[in-house]
């Protein structure tokens, strides 16, 4: 399992390169809170909600027949909140301020899943399963 150090520094990385970024989380399959970096302060049973809703969103995807999920956007009155699947036992949950360039949320939370799926799964084979 990656450090908690490494993790962090990636969502500071994260925080860095998205302009009008609020808060990041990386959550594992159960919704344990591996890393978190909210400007506002950790979000009461962030990680517990994460996970649910990526159970959701691939219930949703499955009766679609889109396959699996890779990622999730919901735009509310607030703001964007993006969430990522980091390999096979993560997931990255991004949460901005209204107007911030969702082009470039995309592409670095792409990184970051990539990034957050080698330090916690080790396996290069299986980056391609995150997203954009």
């Amino acid at each position: 399992m990656a450090a908690q150090a490494e993790l962090s520094s990636e969502l500071g990385r994260l925080r860095a390169a998205v302009p009008r970024l609020t808060g990041a989380l990386v959550v594992d399959a159960d919704g344990k809170v591996l890393a978190e970096d909210f400007t506002a302060g950790p979000v009461p049973r962030a990680g517990s909600r994460t996970a649910d809703s990526l159970t959701s969103a691939r219930r949703l995807a499955e009766a679609a027949a889109l396959g699996g999920v890779r990622e999730f956007l919901v735009r509310g009155e607030e703001g964007w909140l993006a969430a990522c699947t980091a390999g096979d036992s993560a997931v990255l949950l991004l949460v901005t301020e209204p107007g911030a360039h969702i082009g470039r949320l995309r592409l670095e939370a792409g990184w970051s899943g990539s990034r957050i799926a080698e330090l916690l799964d080790g396996a290069p084979e299986r980056l391609e399963k995150t997203c954009p």
